[in-house]
C-alpha cells in the first residue's frame, strides 16, 4: 500500500509540472500574440513573464517544484556549455602546440545514478565533452568506466564528474 501512494504521488507530480508547464507555454503565446512581435526575444521575455506569473499565483508547496526545476535546468545548460567550452579550449591548445599535455587513462567512477535514463544521460554528457569518452557501464550499474585524455589528478577528475555533471544532473531528473 505504501509503494502505490508513493507511485501514485509520483504520478500526480508530474502532472502538476505537466499542467505548469504548459500553462506557461500557453501564457506565453498568448502574450507573443498580444504584442504581435514574432521574434525570439520576445517569446523568451514571455516566457519569463508567464513564469513570474505563475510563481506569484502559485501557493500550494507541493506544486512550486516546477518553479524549482526550470532555474536548475537553465542552470546546467550554462554549466555544460562552460565545461564544453574549457575542453575545447585545451583540447585546441593541446592541437597547436608542439609539445603534448596529454596524460589519458581509463577512470572507474562511482555512480549515483540509478535507473538507465540517469546513466545513459550522464554517460553521454562526459562523451559529448572533448577530451572525455564514457566507455562500459559495470553489470550491476554501480560503476562507470570513462577514458579521459587530460587526468592530472584522478581523485580530482572523480570529484568533477560526480560533484558537476551527476549531481546536477540528479538535482534534475529526481
Amino acid at each position: 500500500m505504501q509503494c502505490w501512494v508513493k507511485l501514485s504521488w509520483s504520478r500526480n507530480r508530474k502532472r502538476i509540472m505537466k499542467k505548469k508547464f504548459l500553462m506557461n507555454l500557453l501564457l506565453t503565446f498568448v502574450w507573443v500574440a498580444l504584442t504581435g512581435q514574432f521574434k525570439l526575444i520576445n517569446f523568451f521575455f514571455g516566457f519569463v513573464l508567464s513564469f513570474l506569473l505563475l510563481w506569484a499565483i502559485t501557493r500550494n508547496r507541493a506544486d512550486r517544484q516546477y518553479f524549482n526545476r526550470i532555474p536548475r535546468i537553465i542552470s546546467f545548460i550554462f554549466y555544460f556549455l562552460c565545461e564544453l567550452l574549457k575542453a575545447n579550449l585545451q583540447v585546441a591548445f593541446d592541437v597547436i602546440t608542439p609539445r603534448f599535455y596529454m596524460k589519458p587513462g581509463i577512470i572507474r567512477i562511482p555512480l549515483s545514478a540509478t535507473t538507465d535514463l540517469e546513466i545513459t544521460l550522464l554517460a553521454n554528457l562526459i562523451s559529448l565533452t572533448p577530451g572525455s569518452l564514457s566507455i562500459d557501464v559495470s553489470e550491476d550499474k554501480k560503476v562507470l568506466y570513462v577514458h579521459a585524455m587530460y587526468i592530472r589528478d584522478k581523485d580530482q577528475y572523480i570529484d568533477q564528474i560526480k560533484s558537476g555533471f551527476e549531481r546536477k544532473l540528479l538535482d534534475i531528473l529526481r
